[in-house]
C-alpha cells in the first residue's frame, strides 16, 4: 500500500501496514528517514542532529492547524488539553447563593397584660420576679456551606478508540 509521505490515517486494524508507522511519538534516525524528516522537523521532538519524532496521538486527537473566526490560534505540533480537571473559584461564573430564613415567635395567647410592643419582654411578675426590659429581636447569623469534593471531574468528548499510522515510505508530496 503506497500512500503519500507524512500522511496520517485513522486505521482500524490491530497492525501497522508496511511503510506506516504508529503515532506514538517514537523517535526516528534523520539519516535513514531524510525525507520525512525534511517534511516533519523537530516538530514533534528530537535533538534535530541524529534523531526526529514522529506526532504522539495516545490518547488525543487532532485539531486543525491555526484559528477559525472567533476560535484561539493553534500552531502546528501544539499539545493541549486534560483529561481531567479541578475547578477553581476563579473558573467559576460569578453567582450569588441566597438564603431567607423566618423566626417563629410564640403566638399562644394568654390573660397577660400586653408588653407595649416589646414582645420579648416579660410582664413585670409574670413569668420572673424582677421586671425584664424590652428585648429588640437582633439579626439571625445564617452561614452557606461550601458543596462537592474538589475532585475533577472528567473533561472527555464522547470518543472511540482507532490507531492513527503515519506514512514513512512513500509519494514525496508537492506544493501547489
Amino acid at each position: 500500500m503506497e500512500g503519500t509521505l507524512a500522511v496520517i490515517w485513522m486505521f482500524a486494524g490491530n497492525f501497522a501496514p508496511r511503510n506506516w508507522a504508529y503515532c506514538q511519538g517514537q523517535l526516528l534516525a534523520i539519516q535513514q528517514n531524510q525525507a520525512l524528516f525534511s517534511l516533519l522537523g523537530t516538530n514533534y521532538g528530537g535533538d534535530g542532529r541524529t534523531t526526529f519524532a514522529l506526532p504522539d496521538f495516545r490518547g488525543r486527537v487532532a485539531v486543525g492547524f491555526g484559528n477559525g473566526p472567533g476560535l484561539s490560534n493553534r500552531p502546528l505540533a501544539q499539545r493541549a488539553g486534560q483529561e481531567t480537571h479541578t475547578l477553581t473559584q476563579l473558573e467559576m461564573p460569578n453567582h450569588t447563593h441566597p438564603l431567607s430564613t423566618t423566626v417563629a415567635i410564640n403566638t399562644a395567647s394568654g390573660d397577660e397584660a400586653a408588653n407595649n410592643g416589646q414582645f420579648l419582654a416579660s410582664h413585670a411578675g409574670a413569668f420572673s420576679e424582677e421586671s425584664t426590659a424590652g428585648a429588640a429581636l437582633g439579626g439571625v447569623s445564617s452561614q452557606i456551606g461550601n458543596t462537592g469534593g474538589g475532585q475533577a471531574h472528567n473533561n472527555m468528548q464522547p470518543f472511540l478508540v482507532m490507531n492513527y499510522v503515519i506514512c514513512l515510505s512513500g509519494i514525496f508530496p508537492s506544493r501547489n
